[in-house]
């Protein structure tokens, strides 16, 4: 059986990941670096396992992955209890929620999500932006309490809500067409055309081309990386490519400033939202209200 874990170590070894080194973590909880290696020595000896890699950054082992989401929750749950407890709030330091959330979500309809938080449950948020294809993998590593996500396949010890679809269309600038795609039908043009992806794990331009031309895209073809929404958005809007648009960003530009390619053959992105099973006031909230926000803009999937 696992030993009880002080409470202190546990917080040692998230300061350590977090802040992704021992001279780090030290200056962070106000002690000496040899005060965090020592408590970091003693719960894994407690454990009977190593929980970290002495690299810089800090890399967590599977043992320490796991204990990382327990120590998370931990942690979280005794913010809970001080407030339920009705302890002077005064002298409570608000606590941090780690999400992970893909751009597209980030730049169109999250932060509505946020503003429905109440204040008074003294919360920050630590938002992580990554691909919806990958940030589950963060809830598995314990790096965040919630996610929303791509992946319908609940991560162990967490709850999956549906929240709804992205409806993506190939879409570029009138002057981008006229200059690469007005020479022959859109299924042969399309695939040599400069081509916009938002980073290496970005697939979906590759995918729908495709599933459009029934062929990968050209190896002459020029790509280009934009590694945010808005100046992804923006770098279609003045010709550099074409790319995969989500209808909630096209509707920020001016008519007629987009044109999209190949009508009738958008993609639906599914998007699920996964957070930890804990009866957190703090957590419900938040999830209340990502839940809210995504049907308001019509999101939410057919039961």
């Amino acid at each position: 059986m696992m030993q009880e874990l002080p409470l202190d170590q546990v917080r040692t070894l998230l300061a350590a990941v977090d802040e992704g080194t021992f001279d780090a973590a030290a200056a962070a909880l106000h002690v000496t670096p040899s005060a965090v290696s020592q408590r970091v020595k003693a719960l894994e000896q407690r454990i009977g396992r190593v929980l970290l890699t002495r690299t810089k950054p800090i890399a967590l082992t599977d043992s320490g992955e796991v204990l990382v989401r327990y120590a998370r929750q931990l942690v979280r749950l005794e913010a809970d209890a001080a407030a339920e407890l009705g302890l002077d709030a005064e002298q409570q330091a608000p606590t941090t929620i780690a999400v992970a959330v893909n751009a597209d979500s980030l730049s169109t309809w999250f932060l509505d999500a946020l503003t429905r938080i109440p204040a008074s449950l003294r919360v920050g948020f630590e938002l992580l932006r990554e691909d919806e294809a990958h940030t589950a993998a963060l809830l598995r590593r314990g790096r965040v309490a919630a996610a929303v996500t791509r992946d319908a396949t609940a991560v162990t010890g967490c709850r999956v809500t549906k929240l709804g679809v992205m409806r993506y269309r190939a879409s570029a600038s009138p002057a981008f067409v006229e200059r690469w795609l007005s020479t022959g039908p859109v299924e042969r043009t399309l695939p040599a055309a400069p081509v916009l992806v938002f980073d290496r794990n970005d697939e979906l331009q590759d995918r729908f081309l495709s599933t459009l031309a029934g062929r990968p895209p050209s190896r002459e073809q020029i790509r280009h990386l934009i590694p945010t929404s808005e100046a992804f958005l923006g770098a279609v809007a003045r010709g550099i490519g074409w790319g995969m648009i989500p209808d909630e960003q096209a509707a920020l530009l001016p008519e007629g400033a987009l044109v999209e390619v190949a009508p009738g053959h958008s993609v639906d992105v599914p998007l699920y939202w996964q957070q930890w099973k804990l009866d957190s006031p703090a957590l419900k909230a938040l999830s209340d209200a990502v839940v809210s926000a995504a049907q308001v803009i019509g999101r939410k999937l057919a039961q």
